[in-house]
């Protein structure tokens, strides 16, 4: 039962990968639906044994590595967390070929896509089930390759293009860094599985190591990197920038990726390190710092934003801020929690997104829509329902995962806890206010868009109708039925997956956290879903007047520009390495050392050398032994001067010099 949950994906990748053409685009949007769909069958099977039932599952299939004390196997590991993430990555991933089906149906090339999304659940299932922290980044490479085809979708489109690069050298230096973080694991522990790692890891606790001539705590340093690679994947603050950008790819991709599965592989690999952040406190409280400052940074930028997609991008982004503080805080089954209800009610908006986009035939720009609310009364209404779970309407499943954790953040009762909670429930205001313009701006306010385009707009109540109404009812209640089951206090339901540092545990002191600070983020998110429906459907004319005065226009630039990161970025580091790639790296050393040591250098050199010594053969006995002779004393002085002067004499200086001769020698023959 489980080998089939994660390999089902990757036969259907591979018979619509091989056999697209042969089976036709019905036939692949089949049979990567059904597979995905019986995926999910599993995973429920799953989830019931091992999360409700507590059996713990644990598969070898192979040895992958045997060399030395490096032994990898080919292994699955089945813990409450794994069922998890498997019931989300299937749930969501099932929807989305469901979607696709119409969505991409004037494709000509809808094969290839739905084995590009069959490859990348294949991918995630192999990430969030291995045992190993190799077979995981095996997994976490693979997602990384299938964002950059699935944005790239569009191949002939050069943004697409330029967001796929964007993307993969971003989520590479990110990579970069776990890699490093696996290499110190195992240097140290001479083991990369998740198991012995955990047992290994009080025994590291005051040890250190010598990095760039620093001792470091062992513990701290693995954890940076691996925080670092999941900065990268889940786009928190400083490598955020691909994000956004990768909205060019088809908007089920924007569903699937970035929205509920592959920005999450961060935050669980947070949370499956638990048993090394729990001893490193330092590295925790930095967690804590940048996950907050992402969820603030995101809500803001995404207030001013006017492409229907990229709105929803950022939300993401600051979604999964508070899911990164969250863990930073030690809170990490709210932060599971948190994002499994994120990823239902995400989807939703994504997929509803593009249900309006296919209506207003392609439009994405909210200003040049109004009035659709009549039009498209279905689509609407789901949109209704993923911008309140989004905003953490009560009741609905965004409440009982974000208010859960502010209240969290709250009860910790530290500078590092206070400040992510104040930044939190501030950016839980603005993402009421921008939740609810986008409901505005789309919706409620008169059209303003082409009377061809809105005048025709329609839905068909079809495979997007049903894959909308799967995700709505989740959105809903998800929450309400899994709280208790998942967060309840006192509950164990993550047992020996998630660990947590019984002195830094604190649940039962956010339950006497004052009313006050518990009924805060949800006073202030009713607060700016109100004052946005007030503005921008009775009193636009203050909204205008804001933006045009003197400190409106600063801000709006300021927020528009998604604070000057791209700018800093393309200038200071883009640029920079262009023009070091061209004047430094092209035509010094390729042109220079290169071509000097090699081809017009070396070559030459021996070439004119022996036209030298041929013209030098005169025939004569008596010029050989003459040469013989000199060359013999020569060599019987080197080595006397050699004896003398070995202690005071550095070879490599000699070496240096006559590099030096043989450069000067050549440019002067030149």
């Amino acid at each position: 039962m489980y080998i089939p949950l994660v390999f089902l994906s990757l036969i259907g990748f591979c018979i619509t990968g091989l056999f697209g053409r042969q089976i036709g685009p019905k036939g692949a949007a089949a049979l990567t639906t059904s597979c995905l769909f019986m995926s999910l069958l599993l995973s429920l099977f799953a989830f019931y044994e091992v999360g409700l039932m507590g059996s713990f599952v644990y598969i070898r299939l192979a040895t992958w590595v045997s060399s030395e004390v490096l032994l990898i196997n080919w292994g699955f590991m089945f813990d409450s967390l794994t069922v998890v993430m498997c019931v989300v990555v299937t749930f969501v991933s099932t929807l989305v070929h469901l979607y696709s089906i119409e969505y991409m149906s004037h494709d000509p090339h809808l094969p290839r896509f739905m084995s590009y999304l069959s490859l990348f659940t294949f991918f995630m299932l192999i990430l969030v089930t291995a045992d190993n922290f190799i077979q995981m980044f095996l997994g976490w490479e693979g997602v990384g390759l299938c964002s950059y085809l699935l944005i790239n979708f569009w191949f002939t489109r050069v943004q697409a293009n330029k967001a796929a690069i964007k993307a993969m050298i971003l989520n590479r230096i990110g990579d970069f860094c776990l890699i490093i973080g696996i290499l110190v694991i195992f240097i140290n522990y001479k083991s990369v599985d998740y198991t012995t790692v955990a047992a290994l890891t009080p025994f590291f606790k005051t040890k250190t190591v010598n990095f760039l001539n620093i001792d470091f705590n062992i513990l701290s340093l693995i954890g940076i990197f691996l925080f670092f690679g999941a900065v990268g994947k889940s786009a928190q603050l400083g490598l955020h920038t691909w994000l956004p950008d990768a909205m060019e790819g088809p908007t089920p991709v924007s569903a699937l990726i970035h929205a509920a599965t592959m920005v999450t592989a961060g935050v669980f690999l947070i949370a499956r390190s638990s048993f090394i952040y729990e001893h490193a406190s330092h590295i925790l409280e930095f967690i804590t710092l940048l996950g907050a400052a992402t969820a603030f940074f995101a809500s803001s930028v995404g207030l001013v934003q006017n492409d229907l997609k990229r709105v929803i991008a950022y939300s993401t982004c600051s979604q999964l801020g508070y899911m990164v503080f969250s863990c930073g805080l030690s809170d990490y089954s709210a932060g599971i929690f948190h994002l499994a209800n994120h990823a239902f009610f995400k989807a939703l908006l994504f997929l509803g997104a593009g249900a309006i986009i296919h209506a207003v035939n392609d439009e994405q720009d909210m200003r040049k829509m109004g009035g659709l609310k009549n039009l498209v009364p279905f689509t609407y209404s789901v949109m209704v329902i993923g911008s309140l779970a989004l905003i953490g309407f009560p009741f609905l499943a965004g409440f009982y995962s974000k208010d859960l954790v502010l209240e969290l953040a709250y009860g910790r009762y530290t500078s590092y806890s206070h400040f992510s909670y104040y930044l939190g429930t501030f950016g839980a205001f603005l993402t009421a206010f921008y939740s609810t313009r986008l409901l505005c701006l789309t919706f409620l306010v008169k059209p303003n868009g082409y009377k061809s385009v809105i005048g025709f707009s329609q839905e068909t109540f079809s495979n997007i109708s049903i894959a909308l109404c799967c995700l709505a009812v989740p959105s809903i209640f998800i929450g309400f039925y899994t709280k208790d089951l998942i967060v309840g206090v006192g509950n164990d339901f993550f047992g020996t997956a998630i660990y947590v540092n019984p002195k830094t545990l604190h649940v039962f002191d956010a339950e006497f956290t004052d009313f006050f600070y518990k009924i805060l983020p949800v006073t202030l998110s009713l607060t700016g879903a109100g004052l946005s429906f007030f503005l921008y459907n009775f009193q636009s004319n203050i909204l205008f007047s804001l933006k045009t005065s003197f400190i409106g226009r600063k801000i709006y630039t300021f927020l528009n520009k998604k604070w000057f990161f791209d700018k800093i970025y393309n200038e200071c580091f883009g640029q920079f390495f262009f023009k070091f790639g061209y004047s430094m790296s092209y035509k010094s050393i390729d042109r220079g050392v290169f071509e000097i040591m090699g081809p017009t250098g070396l070559s030459s050199t021996a070439l004119k050398t022996a036209y030298q010594i041929h013209e030098s053969q005169t025939k004569s006995l008596y010029h050989y032994t003459l040469i013989i002779l000199t060359t013999l004393s020569v060599l019987i002085c080197f080595r006397q001067i050699w004896i003398i002067f070995e202690y005071n004499i550095d070879y490599r200086s000699i070496i240096i010099v006559f590099i030096a001769l043989f450069f000067i020698t050549n440019n002067n023959n030149k």
